[in-house]
């Protein structure tokens, strides 16, 4: 499905909403829902390492995100539209402190601002639903990052299908990416580490299955191809055991296998498994991870990674080869009688991967997530996130950094 395609059938399916009469488009408006999110980041990262080329990373910006969703119109089939409006806004940054993720990088400063504007025809019929035009889609084979301003999003088609009770069916392609700190839609580039002989394509395909057993047991599989750069397999199973009074037991296995196409050298396959013990307001969690094959895991410029041990500054700990374990722990302070205020702790080490020849590569990250949303009163849903992190290894990266985000979310309709 190519661009073009793509744009002509945005603009028939939403011409076609337009044309049907209003009597029928009732449920259209009354089931809209539009909301406006307030996103401030203040971002900073200190690279220690003798010889860094930036020492210091630090920007401070204002996101503001617009959602609008409509309902549906009447009849068997029914149509609809959704749009997204993003706009970042600089607040302080500087030529040599740019590069946070933040804001774009300009060839001598980060741009004042930036922003983008999309929208998605959608059809349903039963309980199919499918959307052209701009998507944020959340899958195993492509994980759209937000961990910033704003959100990364994509130009595509996709359909999600829950006919079947407890069975969720998702198909679809994309052909254009947007990074979360950039205004254009551009062609997709793979990244992964080891990784050689990658090109920008406009076509990923992909399909999944996800089936729920009962309450408590959930497997699924998915599939995707960048073209002229990978295959990926994904296949997960989740297990939560109830152990007694606000107790239990969850399990998270997660397997990946990919392989190269075009020209690239992509061999890897990804085993990962979560164990969480809850008690009351507390979570223990211990994770093992483990890389095999000649390259990292592939996966989209841009996205997270579908990895178990897939953190904040290091990203994923998928080195060729690597092996790497963590350590987390959760609280819940409503527990105690404190509704909205949560905490959060991980410690994540990896080794057995080659740095260079004859030596062993190691690395390790840790993470503290200190999190408030104000429950009631005037000020309800507003956010205040502070996240720090520390990473080294003996590859010569040393990085300490802080991340403090407000945010509010406030309905329109």
């Amino acid at each position: 499905m190519t661009r073009c395609h793509l744009r002509v059938q945005t603009v028939l399916a939403a011409s076609s909403v337009l044309a049907i009469p209003l009597t029928a488009n009732a449920a259209f408006f009354e089931d809209s829902k539009a909301s406006v999110e307030l996103r401030n980041f203040y971002l900073n990262s200190d690279y220690h390492q003798p010889g860094a080329r930036q020492s210091l990373r630090d920007e401070w910006a204002q996101g503001f995100i617009l959602d609008y969703r409509s309902g549906f119109t009447e009849g068997t089939l029914g149509f609809g539209v959704d749009a997204i409006g993003l706009l970042g806004v600089k607040l302080d940054s500087g030529p040599d402190r740019q590069n946070t993720g933040l804001l774009p990088v300009g060839d001598d400063k980060a741009p004042d601002e930036y922003s983008q504007l999309g929208a998605a025809a959608k059809a349903r019929i039963s309980k199919s639903v499918l959307r052209v035009g701009t998507l944020i889609p959340k899958l195993p084979t492509v994980l759209p990052n937000d961990s910033r301003l704003l959100p990364q999003t994509f130009q595509g088609a996709q359909l999600q299908s829950k006919d079947i009770d407890n069975l969720t069916v998702d198909l679809g392609r994309l052909t254009q990416n947007s990074l979360r700190n950039s205004s254009s839609n551009d062609d997709m580039a793979v990244a992964g580490k080891g990784i050689q002989g990658g090109q920008e394509s406009d076509e990923f395909n992909f399909a999944g299955a996800n089936y729920k057993w009962g309450k408590n047991l959930t497997t699924g599989y998915n599939y995707a191809h960048l073209d002229k750069n990978y295959r990926q397999h994904i296949a997960n199973i989740k297990y939560k055991y109830p152990l007694g009074d606000e107790q239990s037991f969850e399990t998270d296995i997660r397997y990946a296998y990919s392989s190269n196409d075009g020209k690239t050298n992509i061999d890897n396959k990804a085993f990962g498994a979560k164990l969480i013990y809850n008690l009351g307001g507390h979570s223990f969690g211990v994770n093992y991870q483990e890389m095999n094959g000649k390259t990292g895991f592939p996966h989209i410029e841009g996205t997270n990674s579908y990895l178990v041990n897939y953190v904040m500054i290091s990203a994923d700990f998928a080195s060729p080869e690597e092996r790497s374990w963590q350590a987390r722990y959760d609280y819940n302070f409503a527990a105690v009688g404190l509704p909205g205020l949560t905490f959060m702790t991980r410690y994540t080490s990896g080794d057995n991967f080659v740095r260079s020849p004859g030596r062993e590569g190691k690395e390790w990250e840790r993470n503290t997530d200190i999190a408030y949303v104000v429950q009631s009163g005037p000020f309800k849903d507003f956010g205040i996130k502070w996240r720090n992190g520390t990473y080294r290894s003996n590859g010569g990266n040393d990085i300490d950094q802080n991340r403090l985000i407000f945010s509010y979310t406030l309905a329109l309709l």
